[in-house]
């Protein structure tokens, strides 16, 4: 019941326990393919099998339609899984059982599913699903894997050999060559196309077999449930298959039969053969046509032509008023990576063209349909995104480095409108770097806005799968199949500008950023810069916190850091969460004159760097074992993929620094709104907008104070703390002591006496002598907090 082929998006093979092969239903002991957009499990042997029959997650220019029907995937539910119509358990650990929708997330038995009603409303995050009729991507000349913007270079446990499409052992491993004499082994080629590529399958079968068996064996091992009457084997021997002449010896070897020759000695290989007929009934499916059947079966003899079966095909479609010039037959092969169309000339011999097929391979032949179609003139149009470039420059200029290097004639969003050329940029910027930064490309979809729902708010999700412990290759996975794939973006590649363009036009959206605090910020700061170029300039920001400390994260409520809860329950937090306000805060730190003595006694004074901030900014220790800190993870960043083991390096980083005395008050001066404020005398002085610091301590302290308002995130001011050292914050982390109140503003110059550590939202660095201005940043920004309240049980 696909009315669309869809080819698969295969990443590289990995481990996957307790699921089982689509195709052969046995479970994956060895490593073996998932699709990363729907839930098709597969082994490496079986993966030529599989069907294209994944989910649509776009329109690809030549059809188009808006209602969706359930896409049900079978298998691989947990034990606990219940069946939507009969209520009882439908799901199963020990064989592939039940049914999905990978959409909605429905589950039923396999009896069961069939009286669900078709229309798919995709259940209770219909909301925040980027509809698929709302996306375009002309992906001819990609492959899946770029069109969805999946790396392809993800770390698994992949084995030596990936050559997925040279197997020839076919599935050997399936039968054991069996050294009990009474049973013999055969190889069995399915077609032409395996014999050139020597791509057999071994079945084992008694001596005594009676050619029906065999030819019953050779059907199973090539997964065809046809009836064993309509086929026969042909045998080969070893020297016939070495030598090429089969196939070129005019076919001859087609009609005589060799077996007869070779009576003494049992011959190793057999090709499987369809048996000629004289007519034959085939199905013909009306593809975009929006008919309400799925199918229409036609019987054809030896004189149907390509244009007799559209003639005849049209009335029974309710289109026989429709011109016959109009339409088209097209072959579509549904191969698992690929879905391959050809369209039948007029005067094609149908009975011909299947012959051929399955002469060539009775497994494609398998895979193989029939659909009519209307003639359409579509544009194509392929977007892609070119980052990396040097910021600030001209349109014009941006043209030019273009021109140079990739010899292309347009900007930055590159509206192209041919495949290869499109192919051609795309591996050019690949290999191209400007001013020693690598350029990168990224196939963008179109998000055609007038077509989503008037309710919906689809969720932009950013993963950025470096931060903490490394779970976000996990959460890409989960996302990608909960909602729609093309609404999921991986932070490494690109940043989020392609998320932020692909959704310029989309009138309202939210955003779910997954990562740390460094992340947040990230993704915050290329908001800011291209929000005028949004159509919904102020998406409200949902956090899951993967990084260390995480502190904006547990201000709103998001938690200390992901633990590996449900991502379902994930995403209904964040369709119910509650909308804040922020305030974000500019740092303009301005280096005056070197002091002298610098290296060769000259040296430029640094330009004036802006930061944004959104947490906090400390100077001083908080900022050197900062640094410490980062040096350590930039030198071994094998192990810092635990938070756990993250915050122990803290711990050793601060104790090597207690027995130092420093007087940073005696270092820096501080004015909080124009007014001079004398520091008490400390060794860090920290500015926070959340009350949340180092991993969730509460540095500015509870008590209530007739000195200073009680702070908020919303307020447009900052609390500035100051700490005695590192038993100090030692004892703030612990929940003992609160840091000292020294100000609360909402405009600060600090004037830096001698080179100090600085660090903001986590980031560190040494700054040289100079100023530090800090003020408010353009508009507060929309974030998501977590509701208190218990969830509220919704039906899908």
């Amino acid at each position: 019941h696909w009315q669309v082929p869809v080819a698969h998006c295969f990443g590289p093979p990995g481990h996957y326990k307790r699921k089982f092969c689509t195709v052969c239903r046995k479970s994956l002991e060895s490593p073996a393919f998932r699709c990363e957009v729907c839930e098709l499990h597969v082994h490496t042997d079986c993966i030529l099998f599989a069907c294209s029959d994944c989910r649509q997650c776009h329109q690809d220019g030549h059809q188009d339609h808006d209602t969706y029907h359930h896409h049900w995937r079978e298998g691989n539910l947990s034990s606990s899984a219940r069946c939507e119509v009969c209520k009882k358990t439908c799901g199963s650990s020990e064989v592939l059982s039940g049914m999905r929708c990978e959409w909605c997330g429905i589950l039923a038995h396999a009896a069961c599913y069939i009286i669900v009603t078709p229309e798919c409303t995709f259940g209770r995050l219909r909301n925040m699903i980027l509809p698929p009729s709302c996306v375009q991507l002309f992906s001819r000349n990609f492959s899946k894997l770029h069109c969805f913007r999946i790396s392809e270079n993800l770390q698994t446990e992949s084995d030596e050999d990936d050559d997925v499409d040279g197997s020839t052992q076919g599935s050997a491993k399936d039968v054991q060559i069996s050294t009990d004499s009474s049973k013999q082994t055969l190889k069995i080629f399915d077609g032409n196309d395996a014999v050139k590529r020597n791509q057999f399958r071994l079945i084992s079968v008694p001596r005594i077999a009676k050619n029906e068996e065999v030819v019953e064996a050779a059907l199973r091992a090539y997964y065809i449930n046809d009836d064993q009457q309509e086929y026969e084997l042909q045998t080969f021997t070893q020297q016939a298959l070495l030598s090429d002449d089969v196939i070129n010896r005019n076919e001859a070897a087609e009609d005589s039969n060799l077996g007869s020759v070779f009576r003494e000695s049992i011959p190793e290989a057999w090709i499987i053969r369809a048996k000629p007929k004289d007519e034959e009934v085939i199905r013909i499916y009306p593809a975009w046509l929006k008919v309400g059947m799925a199918y229409v079966s036609l019987r054809v003899n030896k004189d149907s032509t390509t244009r007799t079966v559209i003639k005849e095909v049209l009335p029974l479609l309710g289109r026989q008023m429709d011109c016959l010039q109009n339409f088209k037959l097209v072959e579509v092969l549904m191969g698992s990576k690929q879905v391959q169309r050809m369209v039948l000339d007029n005067q094609e011999l149908i009975l011909n063209r299947l012959k051929d097929i399955r002469k060539t391979s009775i497994r494609q032949m398998n895979q193989t349909r029939f659909y009519i179609v209307e003639n359409s003139k579509s544009i194509v149009r392929v977007n892609l995104f070119v980052g990396g470039l040097p910021p600030q420059l001209s349109p014009e200029e941006y043209t030019n480095i273009l021109k140079d290097e990739l010899a292309i004639k347009s900007a930055v969003v590159l509206e192209i409108s041919c495949f290869s050329e499109a192919e051609r940029i795309y591996m050019l910027v690949k290999d191209t770097t400007v001013n020693d930064k690598p350029l990168n490309a990224v196939v963008i979809p179109e998000v055609m806005a007038s077509k989503i729902p008037r309710n919906c708010c689809p969720l932009l999700v950013f993963v950025n799968p470096k931060s903490g412990g490394l779970k976000g290759r996990d959460l890409l996975y989960s996302f990608r199949k909960l909602l729609n794939p093309h609404q999921v973006f991986e932070l490494t590649n690109g940043g989020p500008l392609p998320g932020f363009h692909t959704f310029s036009k989309v009138p309202s959206f939210r955003v779910l950023v997954c990562g740390g605090d460094g992340t947040v910020g990230w993704v915050l700061g290329a908001l800011e810069e291209i929000r005028h170029k949004l159509v919904c300039s102020e998406p409200s920001v949902a956090i899951l916190p993967l990084g260390t400390g995480n502190d904006l994260g547990r201000v709103l409520r998001w938690g200390a850091g992901y633990s590996g809860e449900d991502p379902y329950s994930i995403l209904v937090s964040v369709d119910e969460a509650d909308d804040v306000l922020m305030d974000r805060w500019t740092i303009l730190l301005d280096a005056e004159e070197p002091a002298e003595g610098a290296e060769n006694g000259v040296a430029e004074p640094e330009p004036p760097k802006i930061v944004q901030m959104n947490n906090y900014c400390g100077l001083g220790i908080d900022a050197e074992l900062s640094l410490d800190f980062h040096h350590a993870r930039e030198e071994e960043p094998g192990k810092f993929n635990s938070r756990f083991h993250n915050k122990g390096v803290y711990v050793k980083v601060g104790l090597q620094k207690i027995s130092h005395t420093r007087n940073l008050h005696k270092d820096i001066k501080l004015q909080v709104d124009q007014h001079e404020v004398e520091l008490p005398s400390i060794e860090g002085l920290i500015f926070i907008n959340i009350p949340s610091w180092g991993s969730g301590a509460d540095l500015w302290g509870s008590e209530s104070d007739n000195r200073f308002e009680k702070p908020r995130i919303d307020d447009g001011l900052l609390e500035v703390v100051g700490v005695t050292g590192v038993v100090h914050m030692g004892q703030v982390q612990g929940g003992f002591r609160s840091g000292i109140r020294i100000a609360q503003g909402s405009y600060f110059r600090v004037t830096l006496l001698k080179p100090i550590p600085v660090q903001v939202d986590g980031e560190p660095w040494i700054q040289a002598p100079g100023q530090i201005i800090i003020s408010a940043a353009g508009p507060k920004v929309h974030m998501l907090k977590k509701s208190k309240q218990k969830q509220k049980k919704t039906g899908s």
